[in-house]
């Protein structure tokens, strides 16, 4: 039997290794495709389903920049500072036991992916767990920050303008942060204070009470959860701090390359978030698209990152033993927790 292939650089005819439906299929560098009927899926009901995919397009600006500033852009300091790419037509790839049956659009165009990026963040902190850079989960995230340098731009103003301006970041040192471990901060529930990129913490959807947004009372790390992206910007920053090297060199080395990734992804971060760590300039990332940033990625590319599969590009691997402890505990439902408003 032979079977179209799509690799994640586009789409190839090769011979099916997986002839015996019998067999566990892993895919590998090159996604192989079967039709609905052979893998025993509807085609009526899948493209019902594809049909209803197109149609329920949001509609909202394909232009994201107008978009931004229609809906984020709005909130305080909420103006752009990473950047913002236009969207392209719906696009999509319905996989089934690891063979694509179905896909639609430009599988090949790269797009923004807003708050998927956080699964690509997520795996990053997890293999620096699995590695033992971070010990545990439950340790608390300053033991492994140390101040922090801020890139900027040699001023040509008054040098006595930063006699009362910190030389250094210090993110985890108030009482509050001091606290929070790397599992509240994974599963956003760390209540974070402070201010990072120009973003403070109260500004990604504010609450409804303006009086309250300098002055309400902190929630204990790990009790309530907060969707907030400055808080998750904050994560990125204590990762770069472990790994001491940009992430998405981190993310192309432990994952992309071996999965056999394209090379057409880019992970940004603002054009503020520039910092000097070991002598060098690095730009810490974003966890999100929220004021712009974030990962930029093609349709096959995603869902091979996002699932870190174990068979991968020309007989290399990516070591289960050391994703798959990071993926059970991403997996394991956080104890139920009251959510701010």
């Amino acid at each position: 039997m032979t079977s179209h292939r799509s690799s994640l650089r586009g789409p190839t005819d090769q011979p099916d290794r997986d002839a015996n439906p019998a067999t566990v299929y892993y895919p590998d560098a090159t996604w192989q495709h079967r039709t609905p009927s052979e893998s025993g899926v509807s085609p009526d009901l899948l493209k019902q389903a594809i049909d209803f995919a197109i149609a329920g397009e949001t509609k909202a600006p394909r232009d994201l920049v107008i978009n931004h500033y229609q809906t984020f852009g709005r909130e305080p300091f909420g103006y752009a500072i990473g950047p913002i790419k236009e969207r392209g037509d719906p696009t999509g790839i319905i996989i089934h036991k690891g063979y694509i049956v179905a896909q639609w659009g430009d599988p090949l165009r790269v797009d923004m992916t807003h708050s998927v990026t956080k699964s690509f963040l997520s795996s990053v902190v997890g293999i620096a767990v699995e590695r033992g850079m971070i010990r545990s989960v439950d340790d608390a995230v300053r033991d492994y920050v140390a101040p922090i340098q801020l890139y900027a731009p040699p001023s040509t103003t008054n040098k006595s303008d930063r006699l009362n301006t910190p030389d250094l970041l210090l993110p985890f040192e108030s009482p509050h942060n001091r606290t929070i471990t790397w599992d509240n901060l994974l599963r956003q529930t760390s209540d974070w204070e402070g201010t990072l990129w120009g973003k403070p913490d109260w500004v990604d959807r504010p609450d409804e009470n303006p009086a309250q947004w300098t002055t309400r009372p902190r929630n204990k790390p790990g009790t309530v959860y907060k969707y907030n992206d400055t808080r998750t910007n904050v994560m990125a920053l204590a990762a770069l701090n472990v790994w001491r090297r940009p992430l998405p060199q981190v993310l192309k080395e432990t994952i992309m390359d071996p999965i056999g990734a394209s090379d057409t992804w880019r992970w940004f971060g603002y054009e503020n978030s520039w910092v000097v760590l070991d002598g060098s300039l690095m730009q810490s990332v974003t966890g999100g698209g929220h004021w712009g940033g974030g990962m930029h990625i093609n349709a096959y590319d995603m869902p091979a990152s996002v699932t870190s599969r174990c068979v991968a590009a020309s007989g290399k691997t990516v070591n289960c033993s050391r994703i798959d402890g990071s993926i059970r505990h991403a997996r394991r439902p956080s104890p139920s927790r009251s959510t701010a408003t």
